[in-house]
């Protein structure tokens, strides 16, 4: 009968976890890139946060900051834009809906649903208009308002 030696390892063991090792590194140096390229680039990090002094913005008048590349209007609302705001039917409004991430889908597009608690005077819009990329004016010049 025969008898199996029971060894501690031998060299072929050795390179055959050395090659595995190395394998491993291999392959992880040859996917970092990979998957590394669908991270932002550092100007993209870098513009996808701002911070803005909305103190010395008085009530009717409005700042407008550039964020990503577009502009972005905050608005200080008098009384009179919220009340005429709140009394737009929602049966005028191309979309009823509110498409607010932070509310169900199905909530509607009242004035009350656009905007924080505590801080209805505050309006912040981003400012291209979505069907032909236009930047709107929204200092009171033009149609509406200057806000089409």
């Amino acid at each position: 009968m025969s008898q199996a030696d029971d060894n501690a390892g031998t060299r072929r063991d050795f390179l055959y976890y050395a090659t595995a090792g190395a394998g491993a590194v291999a392959t992880g140096a040859a996917v970092w890139p990979l998957v590394n390229q669908m991270n932002p680039s550092a100007d993209v990090q870098a513009l996808s946060s701002i911070f803005v002094d909305i103190s010395g913005v008085a009530v009717g008048t409005q700042l407008t900051v550039n964020f990503l590349g577009k502009p972005v209007f905050i608005r200080h609302r008098t009384q009179d834009e919220i009340d005429a705001a709140r009394a737009v039917a929602l049966s005028d409004l191309v979309d009823p809906t509110a498409e607010n991430a932070n509310l169900p889908s199905t909530a509607e597009a009242t004035d009350e649903n656009r905007t924080t608690p505590g801080k209805e005077e505050w309006l912040i819009m981003t400012g291209v208009c979505t069907h032909l990329g236009c930047v709107p004016l929204g200092n009171g010049a033009g149609d509406f308002g200057g806000w089409f």
